[in-house]
Protein backbone atom coordinates (compact mmCIF):
# COMPACT_ATOMS: atom_id res chain seq x y z
CA UNK A 1 0.00 0.00 0.00
CA UNK A 2 1.39 3.38 -0.93
CA UNK A 3 1.70 5.55 2.17
CA UNK A 4 2.61 9.22 2.56
CA UNK A 5 4.17 8.83 6.03
CA UNK A 6 5.73 5.69 7.45
CA UNK A 7 6.90 4.69 10.91
CA UNK A 8 10.68 4.90 11.11
CA UNK A 9 11.24 3.96 14.74
CA UNK A 10 11.34 5.44 18.21
CA UNK A 11 13.53 7.96 19.99
CA UNK A 12 15.40 5.59 22.29
CA UNK A 13 17.43 8.15 24.20
CA UNK A 14 19.61 11.22 24.03
CA UNK A 15 23.24 11.13 22.93
CA UNK A 16 25.70 13.51 24.52
CA UNK A 17 24.93 16.92 26.00
CA UNK A 18 24.36 18.93 22.81
CA UNK A 19 20.85 17.72 22.05
CA UNK A 20 21.44 14.74 19.77
CA UNK A 21 18.82 12.00 19.79
CA UNK A 22 19.24 8.27 19.26
CA UNK A 23 16.57 6.80 16.94
CA UNK A 24 16.04 3.05 17.13
CA UNK A 25 14.82 2.18 13.61
CA UNK A 26 11.83 -0.09 13.04
CA UNK A 27 11.39 -2.09 9.85
CA UNK A 28 14.41 -0.60 8.07
CA UNK A 29 18.12 -0.08 8.48
CA UNK A 30 19.44 3.10 10.12
CA UNK A 31 21.38 3.87 6.92
CA UNK A 32 18.07 4.35 5.08
CA UNK A 33 17.31 7.31 7.37
CA UNK A 34 20.53 9.21 6.60
CA UNK A 35 19.21 11.09 3.51
CA UNK A 36 16.01 12.12 5.32
CA UNK A 37 15.93 15.87 5.99
CA UNK A 38 12.89 15.95 8.32
CA UNK A 39 11.64 13.69 11.11
CA UNK A 40 8.20 13.88 12.65
CA UNK A 41 8.52 13.03 16.32
CA UNK A 42 5.40 12.69 18.42
CA UNK A 43 3.44 14.66 15.81
CA UNK A 44 5.91 17.58 15.56
CA UNK A 45 8.14 18.03 12.50
CA UNK A 46 11.86 18.66 13.05
CA UNK A 47 14.49 19.51 10.45
CA UNK A 48 17.57 17.28 10.64
CA UNK A 49 20.75 19.36 10.88
CA UNK A 50 23.10 16.35 10.92
CA UNK A 51 22.91 12.60 11.22
CA UNK A 52 25.12 9.54 11.41
CA UNK A 53 24.76 5.82 12.12
CA UNK A 54 26.16 4.38 15.34
CA UNK A 55 25.64 0.77 16.46
CA UNK A 56 22.56 0.26 14.26
CA UNK A 57 20.84 3.47 15.38
CA UNK A 58 20.52 6.91 13.84
CA UNK A 59 22.11 9.70 15.85
CA UNK A 60 20.47 12.92 14.75
CA UNK A 61 20.98 16.57 15.60
CA UNK A 62 17.69 18.43 15.12
CA UNK A 63 17.29 22.14 14.53
CA UNK A 64 15.75 23.72 17.62
CA UNK A 65 16.84 20.91 19.93
CA UNK A 66 19.98 22.41 21.40
CA UNK A 67 20.56 20.67 24.73
CA UNK A 68 20.09 17.38 26.53
CA UNK A 69 16.89 18.51 28.26
CA UNK A 70 15.20 19.36 24.96
CA UNK A 71 16.32 16.01 23.51
CA UNK A 72 15.18 14.15 26.63
CA UNK A 73 11.65 15.52 26.13
CA UNK A 74 11.53 13.50 22.87
CA UNK A 75 12.50 10.18 24.48
CA UNK A 76 10.16 7.22 23.76
CA UNK A 77 8.20 9.16 21.13
CA UNK A 78 7.44 7.59 17.74
CA UNK A 79 9.33 8.79 14.68
CA UNK A 80 7.75 8.99 11.22
CA UNK A 81 9.15 10.15 7.89
CA UNK A 82 7.77 10.89 4.44
CA UNK A 83 7.91 7.70 2.39
CA UNK A 84 9.13 9.71 -0.61
CA UNK A 85 12.23 10.78 1.38
CA UNK A 86 13.37 7.17 1.87
CA UNK A 87 15.46 5.70 -0.89
CA UNK A 88 15.22 1.95 -0.53
CA UNK A 89 16.94 -0.38 -2.99
CA UNK A 90 14.84 -1.82 -5.81
CA UNK A 91 12.67 -4.66 -4.52
CA UNK A 92 12.89 -3.57 -0.86
CA UNK A 93 9.74 -2.50 0.98
CA UNK A 94 8.80 -1.34 4.44
CA UNK A 95 6.86 -3.77 6.62
CA UNK A 96 3.84 -1.49 6.92
CA UNK A 97 3.64 -1.13 3.13
CA UNK A 98 3.18 -4.88 2.80
CA UNK A 99 0.53 -5.29 5.50
CA UNK A 100 -2.87 -5.39 3.83
CA UNK A 101 -1.67 -6.56 0.41
CA UNK A 102 -3.63 -9.36 -1.21
CA UNK A 103 -1.44 -12.46 -1.50
CA UNK A 104 -1.88 -14.52 -4.67
CA UNK A 105 -0.51 -17.81 -5.93
CA UNK A 106 2.00 -16.78 -8.62
CA UNK A 107 1.22 -19.86 -10.73
CA UNK A 108 -2.61 -19.83 -10.65
CA UNK A 109 -3.55 -16.30 -9.59
CA UNK A 110 -5.69 -17.76 -6.79
CA UNK A 111 -6.12 -15.45 -3.79
CA UNK A 112 -4.46 -16.87 -0.67
CA UNK A 113 -5.55 -14.14 1.74
CA UNK A 114 -4.07 -10.87 2.97
CA UNK A 115 -0.72 -10.12 4.55
CA UNK A 116 -1.76 -9.48 8.15
CA UNK A 117 1.65 -9.01 9.73
CA UNK A 118 5.37 -9.13 9.04
CA UNK A 119 7.32 -11.16 11.58
CA UNK A 120 11.04 -10.47 12.04
CA UNK A 121 13.41 -13.35 12.67
CA UNK A 122 17.23 -13.43 12.63
CA UNK A 123 17.51 -15.13 9.22
CA UNK A 124 14.76 -13.21 7.39
CA UNK A 125 11.25 -11.83 7.72
CA UNK A 126 8.09 -13.93 7.48
CA UNK A 127 4.81 -12.73 5.93
CA UNK A 128 1.76 -14.03 7.82
CA UNK A 129 -1.02 -14.46 5.24
CA UNK A 130 -4.50 -15.06 6.63
CA UNK A 131 -8.13 -14.70 5.61
CA UNK A 132 -8.28 -17.30 2.87
CA UNK A 133 -9.00 -21.02 3.13
CA UNK A 134 -5.62 -21.56 4.79
CA UNK A 135 -3.00 -19.68 6.79
CA UNK A 136 0.46 -19.25 5.26
CA UNK A 137 3.77 -18.21 6.80
CA UNK A 138 5.79 -17.06 3.79
CA UNK A 139 9.57 -16.56 4.11
CA UNK A 140 10.47 -13.15 2.63
CA UNK A 141 13.04 -14.52 0.21
CA UNK A 142 13.05 -14.61 -3.62
CA UNK A 143 12.40 -18.37 -3.70
CA UNK A 144 8.92 -17.67 -2.28
CA UNK A 145 8.12 -14.06 -3.23
CA UNK A 146 7.58 -13.74 -6.98
CA UNK A 147 6.74 -10.04 -6.99
CA UNK A 148 5.19 -7.10 -5.17
CA UNK A 149 2.85 -4.55 -6.73
CA UNK A 150 2.18 -1.80 -4.16
CA UNK A 151 0.05 0.25 -6.55
CA UNK A 152 -2.05 -2.81 -7.42
CA UNK A 153 -2.19 -3.98 -3.80
CA UNK A 154 -0.87 -7.48 -4.46
CA UNK A 155 2.03 -9.77 -3.62
CA UNK A 156 2.59 -12.90 -5.70
CA UNK A 157 3.83 -16.01 -3.89
CA UNK A 158 5.43 -19.22 -5.18
CA UNK A 159 3.30 -21.72 -3.26
CA UNK A 160 4.96 -25.01 -2.40
CA UNK A 161 3.15 -28.14 -1.33
CA UNK A 162 2.62 -28.21 2.42
CA UNK A 163 2.98 -24.45 2.96
CA UNK A 164 -0.55 -23.97 4.27
CA UNK A 165 -1.31 -24.75 7.89
CA UNK A 166 -4.31 -26.96 6.97
CA UNK A 167 -2.47 -28.99 4.35
CA UNK A 168 -1.53 -32.52 5.35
Amino acid sequence: MELEFVAAGTVANTHGVRGEIKVLPRGLEAEALLPVKALTIGGTAYEVAAGRVHKGCLLAKLKGVDDMDAALALKNKPVTVRRADLRLPEGKYLDEELVGLTARDAATGETLGKVEEVLTYPAHKIYAVRGGTDEYLIPAVPAFVAGVDLAGGTIDIHVWEGMGTNEN
